[in-house]
């Protein structure tokens, strides 16, 4: 073969989609470090020094007596204190890595150290309408819909229910149907929250009958819990569902969830402070009902725009907050989860794509490890858009590339591949060297537009979103996968209200 047609050949395979993934999810992050040691170290210490002088009030009966027991004391107001030497106790004996199982064993993912993974989250009350590009509520069909397409999309490492039918009649109707919807349409990791506790066990019962009895030994479900109310007191029902779901050995993410100049201070160190000792709280209260249970130590720090009182998602303080609460947390050795990609825009426009960016590559590089919120979410979190997840999707590979970094070796370095290009023909087009890198090391987009402008003119001059909105017309005519087989499906049928209709 000739050196033209070898060329040839190298160019023809290089055009087909790379076989694997440069950079797939769980890249390690902590990259960027927003604060010093010096000031983490003060933010911790006021976090204990609030934990221990001022306690946590509202403290549930039940809960109380546990706590007493493990060596907290009351204080005035009814409040608890919760003595350093616990706290540091209950640091060193969480666990800091385990498997966020599931259903498809290839997909299962361990949390923790510092690897990065993006996901969902969210309770999402309107989608954007597909037909008409406004709001509209969201129903049971979308989550179906929305649950199904992420599916298929490599860069979402688990899924987080997004959206909230709005369509079910009750609580009940809500909690089962939506975990219904998870397990028919994905076989990732997967999470929902429980309105309820007595709502803990049937669903189990439902999980265990989508895996023919295996929930126990392999849950693939986490719930998504916010036991603590800001500032710095427990909420009943949400401690009455973590003991619930501590006793079905189902893994927890505790999301503290204070908003800076509502719930929270409005200087960003003493957020940091107040949010740190509120989720220690919960990683107190876990520990001390189970020790070693797993559990995802989810700081979220969110913002408000002071002049109007309106959540805002994107923005600087966002970014920065939630970076340094994951730098805050793996310097704790914890599993960490923060949130990103919460862009206030209501539109998929250039507001959505530099909030997004902005606030999820900052979480990324300063290594948290479940980035929550981060794929599909848009208006404040209010909404969930099917073209945004594919979008997000990329994104998150764009990052997942950044996270990997530059690799220096021998090989890498080139030095016989500089050499021949400056001794022989001039450059480095077809060699082996550049088609080695060009398989090894680079990510090619599928959404985003490279062409000349001529070409993209011919081509139908399309946006993102009409890419993004082709995208998704494919996956959700292609992409019907059956979770669930014949026999389950029948048996969960019959016992649960499941209003979704059945596949034909």
């Amino acid at each position: 073969m000739s050196r033209r047609s070898g060329r040839k050949a190298r160019h023809a395979t290089a055009a087909a989609p790379p076989a694997i993934n440069p950079a797939p999810p769980g890249q390690a992050g902590g990259q960027y470090r927003p604060l010093r040691d010096d000031e983490c170290d003060a933010i911790y210490e006021t976090a204990i020094r609030l934990l221990s002088d001022l306690g946590m009030g509202e403290v549930p009966r039940r809960l109380r007596t546990d706590l007493i027991r493990a060596g907290c004391t009351p204080l005035d107001n009814n409040r608890l204190s919760i003595p350093r030497a616990l706290v540091e106790d209950v640091i060193d004996r969480a666990p800091k890595t385990f498997p966020l199982h599931a259903r498809d064993p290839n997909r299962t993912i361990e949390v923790g150290g510092d690897k990065v993974y993006f996901g969902t989250g969210g309770a999402a009350v309107n989608t954007l309408d597909r037909d008409t590009g406004l709001y509209r509520p969201s129903t049971l069909a979308d989550l179906h819909d929305f649950t199904r397409l992420q599916d298929a999309l490599d860069n979402v490492a688990w899924f987080t229910r997004c959206c909230i039918a709005g369509d079910m009649d009750s609580e009940w109707a809500l909690d089962v149907n939506t975990a219904y919807a998870l397990m028919a349409n994905t076989t990732k990791h997967v999470a929902t929250a429980f309105t309820l506790a007595e709502h803990v066990a049937p669903l189990v019962d439902l999980f265990n009958m989508a895996s023919d009895g295996q929930f126990a030994k392999t849950p693939f479900v986490k719930a998504h819990i916010s036991p603590v109310i800001s500032p710095m007191r427990f909420g009943a029902d949400a401690v009455d569902v973590t003991y619930e779901c501590l006793a079905h050995n189902i893994p927890v993410s505790c999301i503290t969830a204070a908003q800076a100049g509502a719930t929270a201070p409005a200087t960003l160190a003493g957020f940091l402070a107040m949010s740190l000792a509120e989720t220690l709280a919960s990683l107190v209260m876990v520990n001390v009902i189970k020790p070693g249970h797993p559990m995802i130590f989810s700081n979220w720090p969110l913002v408000i725009d002071l002049r109007t009182g309106a959540f805002a998602g994107g923005g600087g303080e966002t970014t920065v907050l939630n970076a340094a609460s994951a730098q805050i947390i793996n310097r704790l050795g914890l599993p960490s989860g923060v949130a990103a990609s919460m862009t206030d825009a209501k539109a998929i426009d250039a507001q959505y794509g530099v909030e997004k960016a902005m606030t999820s590559l900052a979480a990324a590089l300063a290594g948290g490890n479940l980035i929550y919120e981060s794929s599909g979410m848009t208006a404040s979190l209010l909404g969930a858009s099917f073209e945004a997840f594919v979008l997000d999707d990329e994104m998150h590979a764009q990052t997942y590339r950044t996270l990997r970094g530059v690799e220096v070796s021998e090989d890498t370095l080139g030095y016989d591949a500089i050499r021949d290009a400056i001794l022989g023909d001039g450059h480095f087009l077809g060699s082996d060297h550049t088609f080695q890198a060009m398989t090894r090391d680079y990510h090619y987009p599928t959404l985003a537009d490279r062409d000349q402008p001529r070409t993209w003119a011919e081509n139908g001059a399309m946006t993102a979103y009409d890419r993004a909105k082709a995208r998704v017309d494919d996956i959700l005519s292609n992409h019907n996968p059956r979770y669930l087989s014949a026999k389950q499906d029948a048996k969960i049928r019959a016992a649960f209200d499941i209003r979704h209709p059945p596949r034909t």
